[in-house]
């Protein structure tokens, strides 16, 4: 296979997964919130903290106790909000299907290395 014909069957991938039911329906909820005024501020404040949160761990940064709060009372308007919790299932079940998808892709390279890693494990 030509690396012309890999990228074909790479966009080929990327059409089935903006068909499929999974991507559809997350597309449909990410429009619902934005639509709904209360349940984007939300969504859009949570979303603010946890990418705060984590660029502080990558960046070997202490959290704070009152930053752990504030989140942990993001969280629990997030949960109450049926729209968003939606959303973020739908999200997580999407995240499932691409971590699966690139199992496939990648299990060539794992076969390929794994003697070398089985290797450096017995020794």
């Amino acid at each position: 296979m030509s690396q012309t014909n890999l990228y074909d069957q790479a966009y080929q991938l990327e059409k089935v997964l903006r068909d499929s039911e999974e991507f559809t329906t997350l597309s449909s909820l990410y429009d619902r919130v934005n639509a709904d005024a209360e349940a984007n501020q939300l969504f859009a404040d949570f979303r603010n903290i946890q990418m705060t949160l984590q660029q502080k761990q990558m960046q070997g940064e202490e959290i704070s106790e009152q930053e752990m709060m504030d989140a942990q009372t993001k969280m629990m308007s997030v949960q109450q909000n049926e729209l968003i919790m939606e959303l973020m299932q739908e999200e997580q079940r999407m995240h499932q299907l691409v971590t699966e998808v690139t199992k496939v892709i990648m299990k060539p390279l794992e076969e390929l290395y794994a003697p070398m890693v089985n290797e450096n494990e017995v020794q």
